[in-house]
């Protein structure tokens, strides 16, 4: 159960550095100036968000075989690996009627969308679709991307500016191309292929 709870954690953490959505805290935080609504508004768009993308990876599971999930979830992971390694830019469009709805709204609505579609939402769904406690998945992705967005929204650029994004984006691709190997690993245990 444990392990539900921190490879997500792990691998959202670093996957999230470097993300539009860390480049979408930066500029919420210079922006407002008010550290904790923006704090309570990635808590609630993430949960809400990966809520939604751990229960269709969990829904998705009981589709397949063990074997085939194993198999689709390596694929998912190795292509997830790839685009890790590809830098986010942020939207300026995502922003412009942030002043309208004050810094909690903005970035509840903000950090939704911007997860829609995105790396961790999709890792979400395969860690949903790979672990038993889907909670825990919710849980420990979710603290992946306060790990990585709570020191912005309180460090603000100063922060940012100084982390080796590239090395970091290349240490979560290896964590996704880890969990491609532990999936082809599972896979061709599950299919008999190795005892």
């Amino acid at each position: 159960m444990l392990e539900s709870l921190l490879v997500p954690t792990a691998i959202v953490a670093l996957a999230e550095i470097g993300d539009k959505t860390q480049l979408l805290a930066l500029i919420l935080a210079a922006r407002f100036r008010k550290p904790w609504p923006i704090i309570a508004g990635i808590i609630a768009a993430t949960l809400a968000n990966h809520a939604a993308a751990g229960a269709v990876g969990a829904w998705v599971s009981s589709f397949f075989s063990e074997t085939v999930l194993h198999w689709i979830l390596a694929a998912s992971f190795a292509a997830t690996a790839l685009w890790t390694l590809v830098p986010d830019k942020m939207d300026d469009d995502e922003n412009s009627a942030a002043r309208r709805f004050g810094p909690f709204v903005t970035t509840l609505i903000a950090f939704f969308l911007a997860e829609i579609g995105d790396k961790t939402q999709v890792a979400t769904v395969m860690l949903a679709a790979q672990y038993p406690h889907l909670i825990m998945v919710i849980l420990g992705t979710t603290l992946g991307m306060l790990i990585a967005n709570v020191p912005v929204v309180l460090a603000g650029n100063f922060a940012a500016e100084k982390l080796p994004l590239t090395l970091i984006r290349r240490l979560a691709a290896a964590a996704f191309f880890v969990l491609a190997i532990v999936a082809v690993y599972s896979a061709m245990k599950a299919s008999g292929w190795v005892g």
